[in-house]
């Protein structure tokens, strides 16, 4: 259904809900080169941006925004700072395990970036959060409300589905080939390095930024050039743990407040998939920005921050 829907979300003890979704032991941060290599969820970097309404700190639940493939916390800083502005709502920007600085791991999909969120909550004492991804981040918002609803007051989706996917997905696999053939010798400086990379991806990607997205995660330590993203675990876990959402949370429903919002230029997010998508998440608003694709916030962001404002606010 179209327009914004009201509903409450149930509120449950931390304790018991993440006792139930999943065990989660010791919570310690862990090297970034060296995450878990089996299954079980990580501790995730992030930035956080504090409440600027001290009346409402103790009474708004936080934000938890997390980005999508190949992207960062960085990606959403200025938008997150400008969220927490118009809400007053307290924004955490994520790093989504095998991404940014967050912990490199050897597994990864949809249930255990759910779980990775879920033990967020437990680490800094959260017993209720507005769950906000986009893309990759998206699915694994709508995975955590699926898991674990009770925690979840809104869930915020954008420019993705639980149902179907977008044909330019069949593309990433490629991309991340390249990335990973990528050898640069130390002596050539950031700007050279860039410059190279940009120039073997042209042929496949034709979007500048697109490019310059991929590239800002080239970094340079300890003499030599490395990637802030795990692509061998990506790109081992690409089919099917990334490139498509889970059947077996299909079959669950999240009865929460939630907004879907998709680039009108985009076919991540369509308006033929609605219905199935209702059966999954039976309060979801749909809403489509003009002029906007994929990177939605990043094509369009003072329209995207007018757009999602509302459907953040209590």
């Amino acid at each position: 259904m179209r327009g914004l829907i009201s509903v409450g979300g149930k509120r449950s003890d931390l304790v018991k809900a993440v006792v139930r979704s999943v065990c989660y032991g010791n919570g310690g941060t862990r090297n970034r080169t060296n995450g878990p290599s089996s299954g079980g969820p990580v501790s995730m970097a992030y930035t956080s941006f504090q409440s600027t309404r001290p009346e409402q700190a103790n009474q708004l639940s936080p934000i938890i925004i997390m980005h999508g493939l190949m992207g960062s916390k960085t990606n959403w800083k200025s938008m997150g700072k400008a969220i927490n502005l118009k809400t007053g709502r307290q924004v955490y920007t994520v790093d989504a395990r095998n991404h940014g600085d967050s912990p490199h791991t050897e597994h990864h999909s949809y249930p255990l970036l759910a779980e990775d969120l879920l033990f967020f909550l437990h680490e800094h004492n959260l017993p209720q959060a507005v769950l906000m991804g986009h893309s990759m981040g998206g699915r694994a918002v709508m995975a955590a409300a699926l898991i674990e609803p009770s925690v979840v007051e809104k869930l915020v989706v954008l420019d993705i589905s639980p149902v179907g996917t977008s044909t330019s997905i069949s593309t990433l696999p490629r991309f991340l080939e390249i990335m990973r053939k990528v050898t640069l010798p130390p002596t050539v400086n950031i700007q050279e390095a860039r410059t190279h990379i940009d120039n073997l991806l042209q042929p496949v990607i034709q979007d500048a930024g697109v490019r310059q997205f991929l590239i800002s995660n080239l970094f340079f330590a300890e003499n030599e050039y490395r990637w802030r993203l795990n692509l061998e675990g990506i790109a081992r876990n690409f089919n099917p743990h990334i490139s498509t959402f889970p059947a077996s949370l299909t079959s669950k429903v999240f009865e929460g407040e939630t907004a879907f919002i998709g680039g009108a230029l985009s076919d991540y997010l369509r308006p033929e998939n609605e219905e199935k998508i209702e059966a999954i998440f039976p309060q979801a608003s749909f809403h489509y920005l003009e002029g906007a694709g994929h990177w939605l916030h990043a094509d369009k962001p003072r329209e995207f921050l007018e757009l999602v404002t509302p459907l953040l606010n209590p």
